[in-house]
């Protein structure tokens, strides 16, 4: 399985980029993860970001492959703890729909987006900058992995 992770932005500092890929490849093939990135949508000053998310929320969800699963990365969405994102996974890994999940840019997900998305998921009630999700994110999946193979990494 190839988990897409769809998020916007581009030229992200090399601590993002170093943290993702760390977490990224410790990941089997079997639960890969690959990062999709979408050019952020033009904003201009004193102007409505609506329209910048409009066109970031075509972009993503051009990049979503057929029947893949979507998941929207949402301050509204549900919580999981670690054990319940490693059933996730499995489910994920047994039912074959690939999951994409989806991270906005800095005014976050079209609401395109997030009608699309099959469930909404929170990461926290904190809200994180963008680039700092697809770290959390690379080592939150990595942890639910883990866990799910039995390996140490991942201890309560």
């Amino acid at each position: 399985m190839r988990i897409r992770l769809i998020s916007v932005g581009r030229r992200m500092p090399r601590w993002v980029e170093e943290g993702y890929r760390e977490y990224a490849r410790r990941l089997p093939p079997e639960c890969a993860l690959e990062l999709v990135e979408i050019p952020p949508g033009r904003r201009q000053k004193g102007t409505d970001a609506t329209r910048a998310v409009a066109e970031e929320g075509a972009r993503m969800l051009a990049a979503v492959p057929p029947r893949a699963r979507v998941v929207a990365l949402d301050v509204g969405g549900e919580t999981w703890d670690t054990p319940a994102l490693a059933e996730r996974l499995q489910a994920w890994m047994a039912q074959g729909r690939p999951p994409c999940l989806l991270v906005g840019g800095p005014d976050g997900l079209a609401p395109a987006c997030l009608e699309r998305a099959e469930v909404r998921w929170s990461l926290s009630p904190l809200t994180f900058p963008h680039p700092l999700v697809r770290v959390i994110l690379a080592e939150q999946l990595y942890r639910a992995w883990s866990l799910l193979a039995g390996h140490p990494y991942h201890r309560v």
